[in-house]
């Protein structure tokens, strides 16, 4: 084989529906469009127009509330960090904090911060710096000979962003 028998595969490379070009090109005239009204000039996005009747997005009522203040928080359960531990990921000499978490990739980037949940077991004595933990996380990872720091959130001033501040 040579580089000038190199082609496609057949059907790999469709050409474009040319419009306007006579009726044996079957969108000729109209170009698929219909006949007069609004939708068949250019320029015209009429996004939920339901042809004069009352749009379903203004049908349906209005529920619930969105807070723009909420901190979402990622989930770690105790099974996910005993597995990143004895995978070598994480280091049981050294505190485990948010940073650390995102350093290795278990919890992403993008994250608000972190909480403990007690789902599995926890074998491993670990010490934990993280924003949130349920009661009952707190007292696995004690009853393995570990610790858990929980930081917990500021109160919000108008036009400040939240600051974590440690538990006294």
């Amino acid at each position: 084989m040579q580089l000038n028998q190199l082609s496609d595969n057949e059907g790999a490379r469709k050409s474009r529906m040319r419009v306007g070009r006579g009726i044996g090109s079957g969108k000729g005239k109209t170009c698929g469009r219909g006949y007069k009204g609004q939708t068949s000039r250019s320029g015209v996005a009429i996004k939920g127009f339901e042809g004069g009747q009352m749009p379903i997005h203004r049908r349906l009522p209005k529920r619930g509330f969105n807070n723009h203040t909420r901190l979402e928080f990622d989930v770690l359960t105790l099974r996910d960090l005993q597995v990143q531990i004895d995978n070598g990921v994480l280091d049981v000499k050294q505190p485990i904090t948010t940073a650390v978490l995102k350093a290795v990739g278990i919890v992403p980037l993008t994250s608000e911060g972190v909480k403990l949940l007690v789902k599995g077991e926890l074998k491993s004595k670990v010490t934990l710096d993280i924003e949130r933990a349920s009661k009952a996380a707190i007292a696995a990872v004690e009853k393995a000979g570990g610790s858990v720091a929980v930081k917990q959130k500021a109160v919000y001033a108008k036009g400040k962003q939240a600051k974590w501040v440690k538990k006294a």
